[in-house]
């Protein structure tokens, strides 16, 4: 179990043109208030094989809030998605290193690559989506304790993201790897059963919800 406390502070760093100060009249909004820093913090309480979903509209920060709780783990600990190359000179299958080939082929199945024309493919070659569930199955193949995804399942159709987001689920309970989730779909949320569920809005507010009754559940400002 950790608790993480995150902070996070953003100040403007424009230059006041006409136009922007057209734009604060509009607003009602002084040049001291724009340019006054805004410091948002959250806590969050993340046990080892969690599912955090960290969820909410568009530039409500998402990807902030994950940036900041990647910061928090050891480099040698984590791996991000959006990180994972797609080499052009191997296979699929010869990119998975899980021990048998059917190890490979399940973890390729559990992110959803099971068609052989993609396993035999170079993931270079694959399309948007089939390159997603490669590096979803690197990720799981790679055995480290944090694995961090942002835009979780965005490249998939939504019947696919629900099936990967339901053997993700099931796998996390058998290996206890811990995943920092974030996207604006709600639809996997069944599916996936996240154990920590971060919801952002607009107006900075999170809130956190714990599966768990036992863990306390606390609305933070970030």
């Amino acid at each position: 179990m950790a608790i993480y406390n995150l902070s996070k502070s953003f100040t403007w760093q424009g230059k006041i043109t006409d136009k922007v100060a057209s734009v604060c009249r509009m607003f009602g909004l002084t040049v001291e208030r724009l340019k006054q820093p805004k410091t948002y913090t959250c806590e969050i309480d993340i046990r080892t094989g969690d599912i955090v979903y960290i969820t909410g509209p568009s530039g409500s920060g998402k990807s902030v809030l994950m940036g900041e709780l990647e910061k928090a783990v050891p480099a040698q600990e984590r791996i991000n998605l959006a990180q994972i190359p797609l080499p052009e000179n191997k296979t699929v299958i010869d990119c998975i290193s899980a021990g048998t080939l059917l190890d490979s082929l399940r973890l390729l199945g559990i992110a959803g690559l099971n068609d052989v024309f993609c396993i035999l493919n170079q993931p270079g070659n694959l399309s948007e989506s089939e390159k997603y569930r490669f590096r979803l199955a690197i990720a799981l193949a790679s055995k480290k304790k944090f694995v961090f995804a942002d835009e979780f399942c965005s490249e998939l159709d939504r019947i696919s993201a629900a099936s990967v987001s339901f053997r993700l689920r099931r796998f996390i309970d058998k290996t206890k790897v811990t995943f920092i989730l974030a996207s604006s779909h709600e639809d996997i949320l069944l599916d996936l059963s996240p154990d920590v569920l971060v919801t952002r809005d607009l107006s900075g507010s999170t809130t956190v919800v714990y599966k768990d009754t036992g863990r306390v559940c606390n609305a933070h400002r970030y």
